[in-house]
């Protein structure tokens, strides 16, 4: 850390020492986070920076992470930024505590604080003749003061922790089952289960509240204007009930348009915004030579567990255990519907299924905050598959136009593009509103914010639309459809999925403009060395050279992107089999982002990104008619299963003296380009809407 750094954000909200590091018992420091464990190694990994910067070993730090009553408020943990803003924050105050610790020992010993190191949390002399620890010099150090000037430089080990593929610290806890939410018990606790429609929309018509009470397991209806839960003792008693109870119900239609698998006409025939979010150079005087049109549908986040919560209204403080990703926005909110003061809520994080975005995880947080509320008990709430798939939020569909003009030497010379989409941020906190399903449906309602999007260069529907290649003029135009068919929110990549899959396919489709390589073709388009290194490094790992000639029935592709435009760098190639359907056989990856903390941790989030992204493109999209979502189970939803999985190899560019950067969401887009691509290549055809299902692939055949 250089003298005039400036803070990272989180430091500079949370200014005071003692908000990120205290001197616990058992020989261990306690750190402390605002950004949670969602499956993504993110514990491990900050556990790492902070021994780095403590000189301890990791049995020697307690990591306390997601508890609005203890830890810093570092917002959601999204977009691919624990390790580059997190962990950032973390190596600050660690790096405060060391220095403070060490000038303690230096000052007992009458030596110069250069003089002293630390190993194991053991502070010693230059000699090797004294030594102490964090604990004994504890009751001289103040941790009540100000961290906002750079801290004191010093390398403290010599074997750092950073960089190494460290086991998972969360393994143990979750390979036994003790980790999870869903398996959280509460002496006295209550079940309860939510009775909704298929649509967050849809209103109950009438309500036999009577005949609902006398079902065998029910203990209470609870029911506030359209919020209708089952409350009972035992669990299996209610699932038993739920069925029943819902042939009782009867709901009004759901404000769907007719079902259309023409994502691009859907979109744009809504009423959209039209902004211009980017333009650099003059457009050349002559007309685009290509233009294409590429789309994804609505998506759900599909994870293998339901949501849960579980809330314990006993005591002065309402108590929240939920696997939000934001502890802070979702108290706000549940205090601001239920009309108590935030502090009288504490939501605290537990790990559940595996989610990157907005599900039902807040939801069902509400739906257990109200239901312990109202009966004065500890209520567990458990959604049930129907309602995770129709009325959590889903990610917005996208339909991107590209138009392009090539020179006489085969450089692109103009580069329009356009994105229709809705918001793809509409978590709690976000905006004036609640946003909250239940709230909605109390009597008297809270409001949903007004759905707006994030603005580049985060960007929200169109992150990732400004293309990372050397254009000389480049124009990108958002068409913001405020209204949505269905509930949207964040989903893993945000936009980022939709616009990489169409700029890498655009490329493609130019550089077979010009019967010239697509690697090649990239190449000459792009100065940016890390990203040129990304793209060779992945062709040459998949043997790109020896490709075979279009058409026969097995393709190659490649795609490319930054995350973000400043995130982390990734390239991918696909080898894809196509008979009545496409397989992936292979997926290369060469992935750079920076210092890699934790070598294992982030082949791990590449890989879980890229076979997200390959169900997406080969399988999902949400389905709807009047009555509501009916992609509300695996028959009707399918992902990709355990024996689709293709072999992959992914390799890691080390930057050990750059910044790390966010790497969870960087294979999405590209690995979706590549797939589209290798099928380009196999079939000779091109698919330019997804997904790319099995009545795709044959309408492509038959119309090609």
């Amino acid at each position: 850390m250089s003298p005039g750094e400036t803070p990272p954000p989180a430091i500079q909200a949370h200014p005071l020492l003692k908000q990120w590091v205290r001197v616990g018992p058992g020989q261990q420091l306690t750190v402390f986070t605002g950004k949670v464990e969602l499956g993504q190694g993110i514990a491990t990994a900050l556990v790492q920076i902070a021994c780095d910067a403590l000189g301890l070993a990791p049995a020697q730090v307690a990591l306390v992470a997601g508890d609005t009553q203890l830890s810093p408020d570092e917002g959601y943990t999204a977009g691919s930024l624990s390790v580059q803003y997190g962990g950032a924050a973390v190596r600050w105050a660690c790096a405060h505590a060391f220095a403070l610790f060490r000038a303690e020992a230096a000052r007992r010993w009458n030596v110069a604080p250069a003089q002293v190191h630390a190993d194991a949390g053991c502070f010693r002399d230059a000699g090797g003749g004294l030594q102490t620890s964090y604990w004994a010099l504890s009751d001289g150090v103040s941790l009540d003061v100000g961290i906002l000037a750079p801290p004191p430089a010093h390398r403290r080990t010599e074997t750092p922790y950073a960089g190494r593929s460290l086991p998972r610290l969360d393994f143990a806890a979750k390979l036994t089952g003790a980790a999870y939410l869903q398996d959280l018990v509460i002496p006295g606790m209550q079940h309860a289960r939510m009775l909704r429609g298929r649509h967050p929309a849809q209103r109950l018509k009438s309500l036999p509240l009577a005949q609902l009470q006398a079902l065998d397991g029910v203990a209470q209806v609870v029911r506030c204007g359209d919020f209708l839960a089952l409350v009972g003792p035992h669990e299996g008693a209610l699932v038993r009930a739920l069925p029943k109870a819902r042939k009782l119900l009867e709901f009004t239609d759901a404000p769907l348009p007719h079902a259309s698998e023409d994502t691009v006409s859907l979109l744009q025939h809504m009423p959209s915004h039209a902004q211009r979010v980017h333009e650099e150079g003059s457009p050349a005087a002559s007309r685009p030579t290509h233009t294409a049109t590429y789309s994804r549908p609505y998506l759900a986040h599909a994870s293998i567990g339901p949501s849960c919560a579980v809330a314990d209204p006993r005591g002065d403080v309402l108590r929240v255990w939920s696997h939000t990703q934001g502890v802070f926005p979702l108290r706000g909110q549940i205090a601001r519907a239920l009309g108590r003061d935030a502090g009288t809520v504490e939501v605290i994080h537990a790990p559940g299924a595996g989610c990157y975005g907005h599900n039902g995880a807040d939801d069902v947080a509400f739906d257990a905050a109200f239901l312990a509320t109202r009966t004065g008990l500890p209520v567990r709430v458990q959604w049930m598959r129907e309602d995770e798939m129709s009325v959590a939020p889903f990610g917005s569909a996208s339909a991107v136009r590209l138009q392009a003009g090539l020179d006489d030497t085969g450089r692109i010379e103009r580069w329009e593009m356009a994105v229709w989409s809705h918001t793809h941020m509409n978590r709690p906190g976000w905006g004036e509103g609640v946003n909250l399903l239940g709230a909605w449906a109390l009597e008297p309602p809270q409001h949903p914010s007004v759905p707006r999007d994030m603005p580049l260069p985060m960007g929200g529907g169109h992150r990732n639309a400004i293309a990372i290649y050397d254009l000389p003029h480049q124009q990108v135009d958002h068409h913001f459809i405020a209204e949505s068919p269905v509930r949207v929110s964040a989903l893993r990549s945000l936009g980022s999925y939709a616009n990489l899959f169409a700029i890498e396919c655009f490329m493609d489709e130019l550089a077979a403009l010009r019967d010239e390589d697509p690697v090649a073709f990239r190449l000459r388009h792009l100065s940016d060395p890390r990203a040129r290194e990304v793209l060779q490094a992945v062709a040459d790992m998949a043997g790109w050279s020896q490709r075979t000639e279009a058409g026969s029935g097995s393709g190659l592709g490649i795609a490319l992107g930054r995350y973000k435009n400043h995130a982390a760098y990734c390239a991918v190639v696909t080898q894809v089999s196509v008979e009545e359907k496409i397989r992936v056989e292979k997926a290369w990856v060469a992935v750079d982002a920076g210092a890699a903390i934790n070598p294992d941790g982030l082949v791990n989030q590449i890989e879980g990104g890229l076979i997200q992204s390959l169900s997406w493109t080969l399988k999902e999209s949400v389905t709807w008619d009047a009555t509501g979502i009916t992609s509300c189970d695996w028959d009707h939803y399918p992902i990709l299963g355990f024996d689709e999985i293709p072999e992959l190899a992914v390799h890691v560019i080390d930057r050990p003296h750059e910044p790390s950067l966010g790497v969870g969401e960087a294979a999405a887009g590209p690995a979706a380009a590549s797939v589209a691509n290798a099928v380009a290549h196999a079939l000779g055809l091109r698919a330019r809407d997804l997904p790319l299902t099995a009545e795709r692939l044959a309408a492509l055949i038959s119309a090609g």
